[in-house]
């Protein structure tokens, strides 16, 4: 009879064992995973955004001449008469652009730190020990208690992620009225990366998206002869000789 009634003691535990563990992964499931999920990807845009954009924006820099990007035609009087992009060079930027930022994403995924020419900003913000390690934070598990006293006790949780799916890159032009008569061009990279939060029991996919600007033009066309300001305003005339 004792041992039938020790047999029962234990079974009623691992009963009760089960539904605490059921019960603790509920709620961690409801309260904690949509706050990791959300700080792990905040975390993920903003490494993965900076590193884009600074080891993007120097590679282009250093390689790209800006009066080579626009193909540029004149008329028989000088005249400016179309502006357009020169396809050999956006291909070139475009490439340059995606191979840049897919090497760089994978050498941060690695913990690859030293490869990187990260920002002092970056360096300050972030612990390099983990970056070592492919981790680009730790969030405190008591977050999930919603209390600012509470939310730096706890065992941490490391945040990586993984480059998945491909990077996508296309070129964006920007034209604003300068003055009289002449126009600013903008050209950006839009580069679109596909990436992989990863957690302890969870994961999530994010879309990371950048937008870096390349080159910026100034364009002078001729001095209208005449300038209204306004409908109701009237009209002036500037002499051309």
């Amino acid at each position: 009879m004792r041992k039938i009634k020790k047999s029962n003691v234990i079974i009623l535990i691992i009963i009760l064992i089960y539904i605490g563990v059921l019960l603790f992964f509920k709620i961690f499931n409801n309260r904690i995973r949509p706050v990791l999920l959300r700080i792990a990807n905040s975390e993920c845009k903003k490494m993965a955004t900076v590193i884009i954009n600074d080891a993007v924006g120097k590679k282009l820099i250093s390689s790209l001449t800006v009066d080579n990007l626009f193909s540029i035609t004149n008329d028989n009087k000088g005249n400016i008469t179309s502006i357009d992009l020169n396809s050999v060079i956006v291909n070139k930027v475009l490439t340059v652009t995606t191979n840049t930022a897919i090497y760089n994403l994978k050498l941060l995924e690695e913990g690859k730190v030293e490869l990187l020419d990260l920002p002092e900003s970056i360096t300050v913000s972030y612990n390099m020990n983990d970056l070592k390690k492919g981790i680009i934070y730790k969030i405190p598990s008591g977050v999930m208690f919603n209390n600012s006293i509470l939310s730096n006790v706890g065992p941490r949780i490391p945040v990586r992620f993984e480059l998945i799916g491909s990077v996508t890159s296309n070129i964006n032009t920007k034209i604003t009225n300068y003055g009289i008569n002449n126009a600013l061009i903008e050209v950006y990279v839009d580069l679109s990366v596909e990436l992989e939060v990863i957690l302890p029991i969870m994961n999530d996919t994010i879309e990371v998206t950048s937008s870096i600007p390349i080159a910026i033009k100034l364009v002078q066309g001729n001095i209208p002869e005449y300038y209204a300001n306004g409908l109701n305003s009237q009209t002036l005339s500037v002499p051309i000789e």
